[in-house]
């Protein structure tokens, strides 16, 4: 595991690793579900203070649950119910500081305090979202979101229909 935690040029440079990682693992692989489940494992061995980290899927505007790592999760989340939903929604991302304040906050893991989630968009479509809970409070930040959209956009450009 890496430590992401300690001067900030440190954790730029576990972000630029991380991110050679994905490419690695998704170069010449156009299957999906195989890229989100690889990248799924990738992020739960570098993200620290997480307890659940994978992706939903677009099903007929409704997200089904994909690859993941962590506790066992909901199946299904509509698109205008919880972080997950809004952010599939709105497509836009969704950094929720304390889930408890989030109005319809879905509870899958009463363990997780905030979470990220990031839509995957490909031709204004939305394809599915990564999802990220942790147990801590304010756990991600700007730099997680800015990296982690940069392996977002990688397992776009691998999807085909």
């Amino acid at each position: 595991m890496y430590h992401f935690e300690g001067k900030p040029t440190d954790r730029i440079e576990a972000y630029q690793l991380l991110l050679a990682q994905a490419k690695a693992l998704i170069e010449g692989e156009n299957d999906f579900i195989a890229n989100c489940a690889n990248i799924s494992s990738l992020l739960n061995l570098f993200l620290e203070k997480i307890n659940w980290v994978g992706f939903y899927i677009n099903r007929n505007q409704q997200l089904v649950l994909g690859p993941f790592q962590g506790q066992p999760a909901c199946v299904r989340i509509p698109f205008d119910r919880g972080v997950c939903g809004k952010a599939a929604s709105t497509k836009t991302i969704q950094r929720i500081d304390n889930v408890h304040l989030f109005p319809g906050h879905i509870v899958c893991d009463s363990a997780s305090n905030s979470e990220l989630v990031i839509p995957l968009v490909k031709n204004d479509a939305v394809i599915g979202v990564l999802d990220i809970d942790s147990p801590v409070f304010s756990r991600f930040d700007t730099t997680d979101i800015t990296w982690l959209s940069k392996i977002v956009d990688l397992l776009t450009e691998s999807y085909t229909d």
